[in-house]
């Protein structure tokens, strides 16, 4: 999957998601939406740590497709994580393993709500390379 492709679908995604539907890919990955809140004196070390744990899980676990990040032009606080992988037993490891658990330790005080969406992947778009 090349990074262009990546893009739109995250792109896509996240798009759906803010207008309360999910849109996602295939049937045997696991997709997951985070809809945080984060607090505003927190946002640029919030942003750090996620892109470590993103760059990290993408480089180092088979099994993470792709995690992107993106917060709302008008409320910057709020963020939305898109992740996929490959399947949910890739998720699943992805949550055990060392970065991921320094990512929630070093964030979870800057996070005021958090809102985990499980999707159901069926259909996504995209010109042909």
């Amino acid at each position: 999957m090349n990074i262009k492709r990546l893009l739109l679908e995250g792109a896509c995604i996240v798009a759906s998601s803010l207008s309360g539907v999910a849109v996602a890919q295939t049937p045997s990955q696991f997709v997951r939406l985070a809809q945080l809140v984060v607090k505003t004196a927190q946002l640029e070390n919030f942003k750090a740590a996620t892109k470590e744990v993103g760059q990290t899980s993408v480089r180092a676990e088979p099994g993470c497709i792709a995690l992107y990040a993106v917060s709302e032009k008008d409320h910057p606080a709020r963020v939305t994580v898109f992740e996929i992988y490959r399947d949910e037993e890739a998720y699943k490891a992805h949550l055990q393993t060392p970065h991921f658990k320094k990512f929630r330790e070093t964030t979870d005080h800057m996070v005021k709500s958090r809102n985990l969406l499980d999707t159901i992947p069926f259909s996504l778009a995209e010109k042909p390379r």
